[in-house]
């Protein structure tokens, strides 16, 4: 699907064509049909857009800045499949967005396409010497990233290209301190199980100033296992990582050298500190409540690279806690937050907030160690339906992109407050594969970007930001 909307700007004002009687009838369908429920009110209900794109509350207002299928400056194809992005401050009034493409070596099957078209069209004018890997034809795989330079003073896209290639469902990720993007593959396939020369399920680096591809190198100390999200403590340089199974851990890699993850370092899996191999999930029994603390421990991981794909079990038989598909991972003031995509008793998600030691990673953190709260859980697939990648807004509170697979059920963008209440701030109008993913805040906070995974759209979002109410 081809919107051609680049540079379309609308409001949700503009859909404000209601008086008296219509008004009146158009609450009253609402009040049956409504498809969220807001425990605060935020920013106000979402106004129908007339574009049938994205909702948002009056006053807010959204652009279409980049679109699968678009030719980019290196003659390549926009790739589908949107998903986890960074943004970062360039020279001027330029930023960059380096955006994952979350395509699997069976993609350019569907509409999936990657870099070289549909029918693979442009696949030549990719040097196949810098993708990761191909198909075993020698054509490069289609996941990967592509970076956004945009302009925010002119609301205009600079220039569009692919950043990372040869890569297999890049899914979330998480900014560097030092200016890079840290891309996750979702997957653990091998030459023996798929169509492809290498093994994946790993972290590559993307520095946000390259003005082409990268060089693909796998991190493989940060452990073989199906990433989702990565969050760098800036205090410490320690990366935490969230892994997208049912039965997956929450990790920590110690870096041998800060900011240097390609030298190497320790993994390690988190465990609550009084009920080792614990589940954090809450689904067969309640461990714990909404407000409650716990004490941690890490537990180091042995033979991270393992090509049988048991990291996870392997850690949680030495007393590491299950978290129910760790998704998005963000750091906000001195702590971070992590969705478990489908915790909770309805098993409509939790979103956890963990606070690093004072001494974090050192022989000090067994006196003083990390704590980890189970802050939201759903209890209402209307007030939060399986969240996933998330940012943290400048005035403190989260925004939560929503990723339900229905065919009747909308996804929506929520907002939650510091005592954890949820709000809904966006709606999107496509169904079935159409997640929001990717949120993330522009330098000086003015504008939110965020992609609607399929077709594959990355939109600005602008508005009263400082209007909330709580």
């Amino acid at each position: 699907m081809r919107l051609h909307r680049r540079g379309l700007l609308t409001t949700g004002a503009a859909a404000l064509a209601f008086t008296g009687l219509a008004q009146q009838a158009r609450a009253a369908i609402q009040a049956v049909t409504e498809t969220y429920v807001n425990e605060v009110e935020g920013y106000g209900p979402l106004i129908a857009d007339p574009n049938r794109l994205l909702d948002l509350p009056e006053g807010f207002a959204y652009r279409v800045i980049s679109q699968g299928g678009e030719t980019m400056d290196d003659g390549l194809l926009v790739p589908g499949q949107f998903d986890g992005m960074g943004c970062f401050a360039l020279e001027g009034s330029r930023i960059a967005l380096v955006r994952n493409h979350e395509l699997k070596p069976t993609s350019a099957l569907h509409r999936n396409w990657g870099p070289g078209g549909y029918n693979q069209e442009r696949i030549g004018g990719l040097d196949v010497a810098r993708a990761y890997d191909t198909y075993r034809d020698g054509r490069p795989l289609p996941g990967g990233t592509t970076t956004v330079i945009y302009d925010m003073a002119t609301g205009v896209t600079v220039s569009q290209h692919l950043s990372l290639a040869g890569t297999v469902a890049n899914c979330a990720g998480g900014i560097t301190p030092w200016g890079s993007w840290l891309t996750c593959e979702e997957t653990e396939i091998r030459p023996d199980t798929a169509n492809v020369m290498k093994s994946h399920g790993y972290v590559f680096e993307v520095p946000a100033t390259a003005t082409g591809l990268v060089d693909p190198v796998p991190l493989k100390a940060m452990g073989r296992f199906d990433h989702e999200a990565v969050c760098v403590d800036p205090r410490t340089g320690i990366v935490y990582q969230t892994e997208d199974k049912v039965d997956g851990l929450f990790y920590r890699f110690i870096p041998t050298t800060r900011g240097k993850l390609a030298d190497g370092g320790r993994l390690q899996a988190l465990a609550f500190r009084d009920a080792r191999g614990a589940d954090s999930s809450n689904r067969e029994s309640r461990l714990w409540s909404v407000g409650d603390w716990r004490e941690v421990v890490w537990i180091d991981m042995e033979d991270v690279d393992s090509p049988d794909n048991d990291l996870r079990q392997r850690g949680h038989a030495a007393g590491a806690t299950l978290v129910s598909r760790g998704e998005g991972l963000h750091w906000g003031d001195g702590e971070m937050y992590l969705t478990a995509t489908s915790g909770g008793p309805i098993q409509r998600g939790q979103i956890l907030r963990y606070v690093p030691s004072r001494f974090e990673g050192t022989l000090g953190e067994r006196l003083r160690p990390g704590r980890i709260q189970l802050f939201v859980e759903s209890t209402d697939e209307k007030t939060m339906n399986m969240c996933d990648n998330l940012t943290v807004a400048p005035w403190g509170h989260l925004i939560v992109c929503e990723d339900n697979y229905s065919e009747t059920l909308r996804n929506h963008l929520k907002g939650v407050t510091p005592e954890g209440k949820l709000y809904t701030l966006g709606r999107n109008a496509f169904l079935g594969n159409a997640e929001f993913c990717g949120a993330v805040f522009s330098p000086d906070g003015s504008t939110l970007f965020v992609n609607i995974q399929y077709p594959g759209i990355t939109l600005a979002i602008t508005g009263p930001w400082a209007a909330i109410r709580t």
